[in-house]
């Protein structure tokens, strides 16, 4: 019997991304994957939390009769697993974060909202726009790129994880940074896979933060070598 793993979508995201990986990691596990509230054309319920998408995840295991599985976590989507692997430990086996970023301050929140600019995007980067737009409708993904930004903005005033709270989940976690993702730091990510339990760090070369950039037949292929290890 195939065991359960489940793949959360990062920021700005949807399932949708996950399309390629779920194909290739379909092999050998059963593969799940499903958008937070807000995403991938889901209504907009109120302001964008980490533990409401923790609650979304909790909410769709329930539906799924998913009683535990593993986790890939893109971007956001990884620090949501942590989120829910610190909350609730008995939903999760082990976890395999990607460019995730762990280290939050009111400094570190206001570089990345800077970066948030809808009317900025949509008339540097029309390309970009027009695929949050596509992957995103009915609902304004402007509205959307303003909510994460608020979100991160609660995260850097102190509502993020600490060094505690990585230092008090059990399960094993395998934390990746891409070596030409310049998004999220080597630093934070060596630091966090230190402050785990049982975490672990791997830099794989040449990885970009995009999801859509990276390899993804050596992605499954680490995360199926991490997952039955």
């Amino acid at each position: 019997m195939k065991e359960n793993l489940i793949l959360l979508h990062g920021a700005l995201g949807s399932q949708a991304q996950f399309s390629n990986l779920k194909r290739i990691l379909s092999d050998t596990f059963e593969v799940f994957a499903f958008n937070f509230e807000g995403h991938g054309g889901l209504p907009i319920k109120g302001p964008f939390r980490i533990d409401r998408f923790v609650r979304n995840t909790l909410d769709f295991m329930e539906v799924h009769r998913i009683q535990s599985a593993h986790f890939f976590g893109y971007s956001m989507g990884g620090y949501v697993a942590l989120q829910l692997a610190h909350d609730h430990p008995e939903h999760v086996n082990k976890i395999v974060t990607l460019g995730t970023k762990f280290y939050w301050t009111p400094e570190s929140a206001e570089k990345e909202v800077r970066m948030m600019n809808p009317e900025v995007i949509e008339k540097k980067i029309p390309a970009f726009a027009i695929s949050l737009t596509e992957r995103h409708h009915p609902e304004d993904w402007k509205d959307i790129m303003l909510r994460t930004g608020e979100m991160m903005t609660q995260l850097g005033n102190g509502a993020a994880m600490m060094a505690n709270h990585f230092g008090e989940i059990e399960n094993e976690v395998l934390v990746c940074i891409g070596t030409s993702d310049h998004m999220v730091s080597l630093e934070e990510s060596e630091a966090t896979a230190q402050q785990l339990k049982s975490g672990r760090l791997q830099t794989i070369n040449g990885f970009k933060h995009p999801l859509e950039a990276i390899d993804q037949n050596l992605m499954a292929e680490i995360c199926t070598g991490f997952f039955y290890a």
